[in-house]
């Protein structure tokens, strides 16, 4: 793209610079005509709208590849290399064409029966038993298939199916040795087959109920002096209330998700990842979400594929009993979002995640509208407001030349008889400023430590040095909400969103009075950055100065985040360096209420902490002396030039310690370096500097590494004590933060555990409600734990 750019004439650089949302047809289609007379540019589209079948694309099946990775799978299997064989066998499935044959078998059939001996091999019993599933809903045939399912299902005590599946496989068996020792299989499994057990159920996010909006809670719109449109309710909602819950419209994994999450529910992979039949891009969890995003079925497949067998009577009996495990469902409305993507198209792997998520909504607007030769005007189609204008020239070029580029692949993979010329141009210039403002980021909760939760069970049980686990939440998805874009944001939000799956639900953290703005945040709040931080990123990422009462109200936050202390050891006031101090003058004193169109909310300010770190920024008559160097308490100077070099020789052994950490080889050398720079940035910095709280949580992590869990617990409440001040004792930063604290203390035996866990299980439950257990799954084992320690 950044070649095409460079071509594009001074003259019609100009022109975009300057142009608004009236401008953009005659705009984009000047720009049309001129891209449609470069080489450079047919070159580029023919690039990305390769055919596989012609061209050796990105995304295309590769029999030669699948063969060469299922040689190696099976090398790694006889040697004992289970982690490198299964690798192996996943992404020869992934590039195996569903019709290919390997030794008179269906290649794609022969990997998942090979992956599910694996599984079967490893102990991942209900993995296996679904690769068996999936060979033969591809060849009912497969004797070898019958006789791996009948194995695990004996495995997993289902003696009535495995009898079903070993009797089948000996039907097919053609040598008489392999029928006896079938034979003999079967008759072991006779007395157990006398007291049947139950198949286990398994549970997983989609068949997660997502509960209704209760009917008392009735949205509406509303307009606020600075911000607009935006969301109220007529009555008053409690804390905790589910207010809102949507699906996408359109949405698409990030790019540095697509090997680790589930292209459609975006729930973490399993160990038995599902592969489109038509390309190698996408991955899934389940058939269920393989259906869902248009990338076909397994079930019958065999039926248009030319396997070369013979099938006896008895096999046709049982083909229909051969879709055991896909949890597939016939009636399942698909939305066939990857359908224009597939095929092995370069395009969807290649152009930014938010210029195919535009190309999934112009898709589905067309789908929906009938007419595929237009594109639909997505101003009527989605009703949100654009960002055009307001955009720097460089990244209205972009747009432009995406929307060409999009276009063009649409045509290719999706309706031949697509319109391109200006207004089709200037429409999909219009979606990706729409995408660019009005997009969310779908997230998942993830421990920053192991990599699943079962890894987590195990080194805590067993009381390892490192366990302790911290939670974060991972940015995995990128979507549209229609009704939900219209939440104005808060740097201090009265309401929050989660996800389950794809659906968004949104729950207020606090009570909000009947008519008050319900705000969530787009980003940043109070007491992550300080106050011109946050305004810089809302200003360059979503066009809008913000006013809302974190940026426009002092509040004890903003002061002290990055503040200095005192030149004064017994003075708890806060220095500020110039440009924090030049944001916070504009800020008016705290009102004890705001008005909102003649509603009235309250707020829970802590007047006590800005007058103990602030007195002076509340004193209308001395607000001039708010400036850079000053203490806002006692109004002594300090020179901060002084203590920036100092700060700045306190991180370089701050920072050994992140790399220590981070390749967990932590020595007493590093560790007594960062305790001496912890001590001189308590010296320089103010006590609730956030950089301080960061240096104790380094600490505590590396004190799990070494053993020494009283030392972190000690340093993970001191980073908490300071977060608490920043954020407010029960923001979910608190919670998260206090499952560290909590996994340490049981480790100890330290009974005071079971205060921070009940009081995350409050936190967790406000911001999360019932899903509190689904979103954050270690909740119910530390629960368990808090108890067994009670009793």
């Amino acid at each position: 793209m950044e070649k095409l750019k460079c071509l594009v004439p001074e003259r019609l650089k100009r022109r975009v610079a300057e142009s608004s949302t009236d401008d953009l047809p005659s705009l984009s289609s000047s720009l049309l005509h001129f891209f449609l007379s470069l080489p450079q540019f047919h070159e580029l589209i023919a690039e990305l709208a390769a055919d596989p079948k012609t061209q050796t694309g990105l995304c295309g099946k590769k029999k030669d590849a699948a063969l060469e990775l299922k040689h190696k799978g099976n090398l790694c299997y006889s040697t004992g290399d289970h982690s490198q064989a299964l690798r192996c066998y996943s992404q020869a499935l992934r590039l195996a064409p569903i019709d290919a044959h390997d030794a008179a078998k269906n290649l794609v059939a022969t990997l998942y029966l090979n992956r599910a001996s694996l599984f079967h091999k490893m102990g991942l019993l209900m993995e296996s038993l679904r690769d068996c599933s999936r060979a033969l809903e591809i060849s009912p045939s497969y004797s070898k298939a019958w006789y791996r399912r009948g194995k695990v299902n004996a495995s997993l005590g289902n003696y009535e199916d495995a009898v079903h599946d070993l009797t089948v496989a000996k039907n097919m068996e053609p040598s008489v040795g392999g029928k006896k020792q079938i034979e003999s299989e079967l008759d072991t499994l006779a007395p157990n087959n006398e007291n049947k057990s139950a198949k286990p159920v398994q549970h997983s996010q989609k068949s997660v109920g997502i509960p209704d909006v209760p009917q008392h809670i009735k949205l509406h719109y509303v307009k606020t002096p600075d911000k607009g449109r935006g969301m109220a309710s007529q009555f008053d909602i409690p804390q905790a209330s589910l207010i809102h819950t949507e699906e996408p419209y359109a949405v698409v994994i990030l790019k540095k998700c697509r090997e680790t999450y589930c292209h459609y529910c975006l729930n973490e992979l399993p160990a038995d990842t599902i592969p489109c039949m038509s390309c190698s891009l996408p991955l899934y969890c389940s058939q269920h979400c393989q259906v869902r995003a248009g990338g076909g079925i397994l079930v019958n497949y065999s039926s248009k594929i030319n396997i070369h067998e013979n099938r006896s009577s008895c096999v046709e009996e049982y083909i229909p009993d051969t879709a055991g495990g896909s949890n597939f469902d016939p009636k399942l409305e698909c939305i066939p979002e990857h359908k224009h993507e597939c095929q092995g198209l370069h395009w969807p792997a290649i152009l930014p995640t938010d210029v195919v998520l535009a190309g999934r909504v112009v898709v589905k607007s067309i789908e929906r509208k009938g007419q595929f030769t237009e594109v639909p005007n997505p101003l009527e189609t989605l009703g949100l407001c654009e960002s055009y204008s307001k955009m720097q020239p460089e990244s209205k070029l972009e747009l432009h030349i995406y929307s060409i580029v999009l276009l063009f692949c649409l045509r290719h993979s999706y309706s031949s008889e697509l319109s391109i010329n200006g207004d089709s141009t200037s429409r999909i210039v219009v979606l990706l400023s729409q995408i660019k403002v009005n997009s969310m980021a779908i997230v998942r909760m993830k421990s920053s430590d192991f990599s699943d939760q079962q890894d987590w069970f195990q080194k805590f049980s067993s009381s390892e040095p490192e366990a302790a686990s911290s939670v974060e939440q991972v940015r995995v998805g990128q979507a549209l909400y229609k009704a939900a874009s219209l939440f104005n944001h808060s740097c201090q939000p009265n309401i929050h969103a989660y996800f389950i799956s794809r659906s968004l639900l949104i729950r207020t953290t606090e009570f909000v009075a009947g008519g008050c703005p319900l705000e969530l945040s787009y980003g940043p709040q109070v007491g992550q950055w300080d106050c011109k931080d946050r305004l810089r990123f809302l200003e360059e990422q979503y066009f809008f100065r913000c006013q809302c009462r974190g940026c426009s109200e002092v509040n004890a936050s903003d002061l002290v985040i990055s503040g200095f202390c005192c030149v004064y050891p017994n003075c708890s006031g806060v220095v500020l360096d110039n440009l924090v101090a030049n944001c916070e003058k504009h800020k008016s004193k705290i009102p004890e209420t705001i008005s909102v169109e003649s509603h009235l909310q309250v707020h829970d300010f802590n007047d006590f902490d800005i007058k103990k770190v602030a007195h002076i920024s509340l004193d209308e008559t001395r607000r001039s002396l708010v400036d850079s160097g000053y203490c806002l308490k006692c109004g002594s100077y300090c020179n901060l030039a002084s203590r920036r070099e100092e700060v700045e020789k306190a991180w370089i052994h701050l920072r050994s310690l992140q790399d220590s950490i981070a390749s967990k080889d932590i020595c007493s050398t590093s560790l007594s370096d960062a305790l001496r720079s912890l001590g001189l940035l308590r010296s320089i910095l103010h006590a609730y500097n956030k950089g301080i709280a960061e240096v104790e949580d380094n600490l505590a992590k590396a004190f799990c590494f070494t053993g020494d869990l009283r030392s972190a617990r000690d340093h993970s409440k001191a980073s908490i004590e300071i977060l608490e001040k920043l954020y407010g004792p029960s923001h979910i930063v608190i919670g998260y933060e206090l499952v560290k604290l909590s996994s340490i203390q049981l480790s100890l035996g330290d009974c005071t555990a079971v205060d921070n866990i009940n009081r995350l299980s409050a936190i967790f439950s406000n911001y999360y409600g019932q899903h509190a257990d689904i979103i954050f799954p270690y909740l119910s084992f530390l629960e368990r734990e808090s108890c067994r320690i009670i009793h």
